[in-house]
């Protein structure tokens, strides 16, 4: 059966929300399919790299790989992509903000090849960002495919970033509120039901491929006490600054890298060379970093902690175990931003995640060496800050809280999780008002949120509103033959410009009425006598929101937009802004 006869008869046979269900549930297996191969890639490639490395001595190979990685991965960006893939998450963001949730049919396998090659040969990124481009990419396109609208489309890359998290951490909760807090898709019947199948279905797939086994083995040291609450909202603030220090250090750093754009290999060698002798002096780098949290969760007795300073300069010496905690968290940051600037693909879902972790073991171990109160358990609290440093960052309580909970088991700790994310997030807020993801967007004005007014401001763009086909006058032509043009225009006012199509001002067509009839007059004026100053310039790349604003200082009922060299593009009148926003609010609430 061809696909032209497939897609008829879901249009004949298929409600809307059937064949959104139907497709949740395909992409629910897809891109659980698609995080289970890219574990196994980076797997394969890890443990072929490392086999041989020893634990009692730094391994000077790790030198060596991230460059090569990060090389291999620019190669086939550059020759087999020839598109942008970095910042998975963002991208998301900007594809459901202002493209109508189209992304690329490549995005559906280029980032888990371009993040395999990065984290396999050690690049200190997370695969979360790729495999969430890959799941959204996977939901947009099949929607596209089966012609959905464009809101079915939001709901559909959902559905695909809600799986592909399920899928990787085997956390179907955590991958519904992720929608919901990070990629503000509102939550209502025909969202949420999608959204819930495609995360059920990725889980279960989960399940059968890796074994019903959580990602990370955690047993309760101690149960969680109300003499800890102090403790415990002082560590939810520690987390808060943290979470600064993640957000500010990696746009610093991305902004470094930024400035050398148009020379690939400088970028290389420069971070290639940072995150090499970062990971030679701190293995605990080394990719994604599971295994590091893995024994700190684990760990038991001092002998245990101090496996994490295997294959450093630090082997042997347990004194320095805080200090050589203390230091990774800091250079994480810079190994990750290094990644990705040197040309890497990667995500910082992971690394927020790395960081949290080490953070609360250094806590509660610097806590319990001062005695400064009741005694902190380090495991627990290698728990409660990978939910708050990640919740920060991600300005999104409910995701660290359910992905902490289900990864580990660790549910016996719900309470501290809450506070503990709750305070990180209220903290990181003083601060930065939207997440490490929404922050470029929301710079740009092209930032979809779940204020209803904005969303639809975001989504409206000028195609849908401009007037292209307005009559302009030269400024020298006489009121006479102005008169012949106003009785062809159904326009209210006439522009006038240069020879070279600069917007000089504007004739009001009603302000002139009372000489129009007057034909003593017709040589009289001029179209630059009559002509006043436009009340405000609308830019042909500016967002609907200072557009409106714009309108309501002006009180005007048309304004021109101009390119920013000031030829006139056309007009947006206030009654076409308003008849086609109130129609995107009628779509938009459908449902």
């Amino acid at each position: 059966m061809k696909i032209d006869q497939v897609i008829a008869w879901r249009e004949h046979h298929l409600t809307n929300r059937q064949a959104t269900s139907l497709l949740a549930f395909a992409i629910g297996v897809l891109a659980s399919l698609a995080a289970f191969l890219l574990h196994k890639l980076i797997a394969l490639i890890q443990n072929f790299l490392t086999d041989d490395f020893v634990a009692d001595r730094a391994n000077w190979l790790y030198l060596v790989f991230p460059v090569v990685g990060i090389w291999l991965t620019m190669l086939f960006i550059k020759y087999v992509v020839r598109d942008n893939i970095s910042h998975g998450i963002t991208r998301v963001l900007y594809a459901i903000s202002t493209k109508q949730s189209k992304l690329r049919p490549h995005n559906c396998w280029t980032s888990l090849v371009a993040s395999a090659l990065t984290i396999g040969f050690g690049g200190s990124v997370g695969a979360e960002a790729p495999i969430v481009l890959t799941g959204s990419a996977i939901g947009s396109n099949l929607g596209r495919i089966f012609h959905m609208s464009n809101r079915q489309l939001m709901v559909l890359v959902g559905c695909g970033a809600a799986a592909a998290i399920a899928g990787i951490y085997k956390a179907p909760i955590a991958g519904l509120v992720f929608t919901l807090e990070v990629l503000m898709i509102d939550m209502n019947m025909a969202s949420i039901v999608p959204i819930l199948i495609s995360t059920i279905t990725a889980d279960v797939v989960s399940y059968i491929l890796a074994g019903t086994a959580t990602m990370f083995t955690f047993q309760l040291d101690s149960a969680w006490s109300v003499e800890r609450v102090p403790g415990t909202i002082l560590f939810g603030v520690f987390c808060g600054f943290v979470s600064l220090y993640f957000m500010r250090g990696m746009t610093w750093c991305e902004t470094q890298y930024s400035k050398m754009r148009k020379h690939p290999y400088e970028k290389l060698f420069t971070g290639g060379l940072i995150l090499s002798i970062l990971i030679f002096f701190f293995p605990s780098l080394y990719g994604e970093g599971w295994n590091g949290l893995a024994i700190l969760l684990s760990g038991k007795t001092p002998d245990n902690w101090d496996q994490i300073m295997n294959g450093s300069l630090f082997y042997g010496h347990s004194e320095l175990l805080v200090v050589y905690i203390g230091l990774v968290i800091l250079t994480k940051i810079v190994a990750t931003a290094s990644t990705n600037g040197a040309g890497g693909c990667g995500g910082t879902f992971a690394p927020s995640l790395f960081v949290g972790g080490f953070a609360g073991f250094f806590f509660s171990r610097i806590w319990n060496m001062e005695m400064i109160g009741t005694y902190l358990p380090e495991k627990n609290f290698v728990l409660l800050g990978m939910a708050g440093v990640m919740a920060g960052v991600m300005h999104a309580p409910l995701t660290g809280i359910f992905l902490i909970a289900e990864i580990t088991g660790g549910y016996q700790l719900f309470v501290p999780l809450l506070i503990v994310a709750v305070v990180s997030v209220i903290v990181i807020s003083i601060f930065e008002p939207h997440s490490i993801y929404a922050m470029r967007l929301a710079r740009e004005g092209k930032l979809l949120t779940h204020h209803t007014d904005k969303s639809i401001l975001t989504l409206m763009n000028m195609d849908s509103v401009i007037e292209k086909n307005i009559t302009s006058v030269k400024p020298g032509l006489r009121l006479g033959k102005l008169v012949s043009v106003l009785s062809n225009n159904d326009f209210n006012y006439l522009p006038v410009v240069d020879d070279d199509g600069h917007l000089l001002g504007e004739i009001d067509i009603l302000k002139i009425r009372h000489i129009v009839f007057r034909t003593e007059l017709y040589q009289k004026y001029t179209a630059a006598q009559l002509m006043t100053p436009v009340p405000a310039f609308l830019y042909n790349n500016e967002p609907m929101e200072k557009v409106m604003k714009k309108f309501d200082g002006t009180n005007a009922e048309a304004l021109p937009v101009v390119d920013i060299n000031n030829h006139l593009m056309g007009y947006i009148s206030r009654m076409r802004l308003y008849r086609v926003y109130r129609k995107m609010v009628a779509d938009y609430s459908a449902e």
